[in-house]
């Protein structure tokens, strides 16, 4: 009998014909309630999940087959990975295969900031002609600033070299040496924050990375500077964001990602200037959707059939 593949959230077609190719069977079946989910994940040996479905304890307690959750993408903050670990279930995802894409969007908030894209197309729209009041800067000789420099940050530092900016980057698990391999001068963070003249966070949340950006390290900034935010929610305080971009502090801000997604209708972020939004699209291009599904289909299937497990981030013992 065929082991069981279930996929929770939507998947490029790519990914899904691997599995069944594999001689799986596949179970397509996306927006269930939690409810719902826990009936699905009966005999089911492998989850293939994003970024909705919730991997919780209570999911993993109601799985009587599960061996092993895939997830297209990289973050993984909605799964339950010490509870996945005590009931043997092995958590993988697919870290690269939308770098690029997260990269690619972050130079594009830059721009956008820097020439005021947004409010001049708003403006547009509504019948005004804001030429004057929309001067912009150019980013040719300005200083990148990069939190981070894994596979997003090391791109990103390479298009920033492109367009001529100067990088500069700081990761408290890489070398100076390391850094500078990735195309940056290698900084301390204090200097991160106060040489930038765009700062770009490309780390994940964890205990230490919650609320970095304060009210205090947002004070430690370069005056003037742009702060943009394409990886996780809740890395920057919304609030002192936008106490930073009302006094002045900061020239303007780019966000991606929040601290509650979809944002609140009262949210402070939805009437702040000078700060640019997208929905949460940093791996959302079809390139980057088709790397995704290709790499957890083969990356599961070979796990399910060999035991071989590719990145994996737990060891069920």
């Amino acid at each position: 009998m065929a082991m069981k593949i279930l996929i929770s959230d939507p998947l490029a077609k790519e990914g899904v014909e691997i599995f069944k190719n594999e001689g799986f069977e596949v179970e397509v079946k996306t927006g269930l309630s939690p409810d719902e989910l826990k009936q699905a994940i009966k005999g089911v040996a492998g989850l293939v999940i994003r970024s909705a479905t919730q991997v919780t304890a209570e999911l993993l307690a109601a799985a009587d087959a599960l061996k092993v959750v895939g997830r297209a993408g990289t973050g993984l903050d909605n799964v339950d990975i010490p509870a996945a670990t005590a009931k043997g279930v092995i958590v993988m995802n697919t870290p690269g295969q939308n770098s690029n894409a997260a990269a690619e969007l972050a130079l594009g908030h830059i721009f956008a900031l820097s020439r005021h894209i947004a409010r001049g197309h708003r403006g547009v729209k509504e019948g005004k002609w804001e030429k004057k009041q929309l001067r912009g800067r150019e980013v040719k000789g300005k200083t990148l600033g990069i939190l981070g420099l894994g596979n997003i940050g090391r791109i990103l530092a390479e298009l920033g070299k492109g367009v001529k900016m100067e990088v500069i980057g700081y990761d408290p698990f890489l070398s100076p040496e390391e850094i500078k391999a990735r195309g940056a001068e290698p900084v301390s963070f204090e200097e991160l924050l106060a040489r930038s003249d765009y700062l770009s966070i490309h780390v994940p949340k964890t205990k230490e990375t919650t609320g970095l950006f304060s009210a205090a390290n947002l004070a430690k900034m370069k005056d003037g500077a742009y702060l943009i935010n394409c990886a996780r929610g809740g890395i920057v305080d919304e609030a002192a964001l936008c106490d930073a971009l009302a006094s002045g502090k900061l020239s303007g801000a780019a966000l991606d990602v929040f601290e509650q997604e979809p944002l609140p209708a009262d949210s402070r972020i939805l009437f702040a200037d000078d700060l640019v939004c997208t929905p949460h699209l940093g791996a959302n291009t079809h390139e980057a959707q088709v790397n995704v599904a290709i790499a957890v289909a083969q990356q599961m299937s070979k796990y399910l059939k060999t035991g071989v497990a590719e990145f994996a981030v737990n060891a069920p013992r």
